[in-house]
């Protein structure tokens, strides 16, 4: 569900690059030193836009360094390190150990619950630090899980669940901020909710899972779902252009107009030239 708020990287300059490569970088360095080396096999592009976002609102002082790594153990990297960077290194953590908790509970997957196994010691100190939001991700979650479970056929209550961990997520401080970061949140959340929804319908078709377009009937109608996505990012970004954002403004507007649906786009082409070989 996650993977969907990352840059179109042919629009951005080689500098704006390097510095998005830096920060992911960051937050993945930061996985190792909380967690493990296999830990970071839950890292997605997502936390970059977060660590990004927060680094841009309060411009933290940061760190900066190069180094090798299991991942990339030929060239030096460049990694940045700050508040926000470990921010959205434990919500990764977190957010990553749960939703394993949740496929093991709800499939019997043997994977997820390695990798929860694998996530378990650097999540015990995140939770300790941000109990708010654990809680949000718990509770959504749980949620989500009952609702699939009960086939429900309004999309809006699903959406709007993964919608309200979101803004939780967003809310790195309860400052001037807060309200507009959990608006812009919600609708974040709600598009990422939908958008894989659409990405996966046929295959949730094929395999009689849960998918809330499914689930409301009326048969498939793209157009349709995408009107739903762009209402929610024209929302996300309503509430983002209130934020007083200059700091890498650039990634994160390549991101927010770009990125995700070029993302969208990609996947979805991707999934149906997969379903045609099928």
């Amino acid at each position: 569900m996650f993977g969907l708020v990352a840059a179109n990287l042919e629009e951005l300059t080689q500098a704006e690059k390097d510095r998005y490569g830096a920060v992911y970088c960051g937050i993945c360095r930061e996985i190792r030193l909380r967690a493990s080396s296999l830990s970071r096999l839950a890292l997605r592009y997502d936390m970059a836009f977060l660590a990004l976002l927060h680094m841009s609102l309060y411009e933290p002082e940061e760190e900066a360094g190069t180094g090798a790594c299991g991942l990339h153990p030929i060239r030096p990297r460049a990694w940045v390190d700050c508040e926000p960077v470990r921010y959205a290194a434990d919500m990764n953590l977190i957010l990553a150990y749960y939703s394993a908790k949740d496929h093991q509970q709800d499939d019997g997957s043997l994977s997820a619950g390695a990798m929860a196994r694998i996530l378990a010691k650097g999540v015990q100190q995140a939770e300790q630090v941000y109990p708010r939001q654990t809680q949000a991700i718990r509770q959504a979650l749980e949620t989500l899980s009952r609702l699939e479970a009960e086939n429900c056929p309004n999309p809006d209550l699903p959406a709007g669940c993964f919608g309200q961990l979101m803004a939780e997520l967003l809310v790195f401080r309860e400052d001037r901020w807060a309200p507009t970061l959990r608006q812009m949140g919600m609708a974040l959340g709600r598009f990422i909710y939908l958008a894989d929804a659409d990405i996966d319908y046929r295959a949730d078709q094929k395999k009689g899972s849960y998918n809330p377009f499914l689930a409301m009937g009326g048969g498939e109608d793209r157009a349709a779902w995408e009107r739903y996505l762009v209402l929610a990012m024209a929302r996300c970004a309503d509430e983002y252009e209130r934020l007083p954002l200059v700091q890498d403004k650039g990634i994160l507007d390549n991101i927010l107009y770009s990125g995700v649906w070029a993302e969208f786009h990609r996947r979805r082409k991707d999934k149906a030239g997969g379903e045609a070989h099928g």
